[in-house]
């Protein structure tokens, strides 16, 4: 959406930041659905290249880690370009995201 883009017509890391963010919880759930979590840290965020309005984007989601309380997911962001007739996906941007689990008062609880 244009207030997703700046001037050169590519979409702001931060909107990205927010997709990695959404696309990473969905994996610490899949190590327990019941628990809340919380974002502790962004870790190790690269942006390779721009995602361009039009651009087919996709979120990849890999567990790193599962600590006592935490969770660390990978993120690997890709796209197809339109412009590009072969489609093939071009790594964008890659993060890792790190969860606590946390009970009705916000404090920490174990994971599992």
């Amino acid at each position: 959406m244009p207030k997703d883009t700046n001037a050169s017509g590519t979409i702001f890391g931060g909107v990205i930041l927010s997709h990695i963010d959404l696309a990473a919880v969905m994996e610490a759930h899949k190590v327990n659905a019941a628990r809340r979590y919380v974002t502790v840290a962004m870790d190790k965020v690269v942006f390779y290249e721009p995602v361009f309005v039009g651009d087919q984007v996709s979120f990849y989601t890999e567990l790193v880690k599962i600590g006592n309380t935490s969770v660390t997911a990978k993120v690997e962001v890709m796209v197809r370009r339109r412009s590009d007739p072969t489609r093939e996906e071009v790594k964008v941007t890659e993060a890792e995201v790190v969860y606590v689990a946390v009970d009705e008062n916000r404090r920490p609880v174990p994971v599992q």
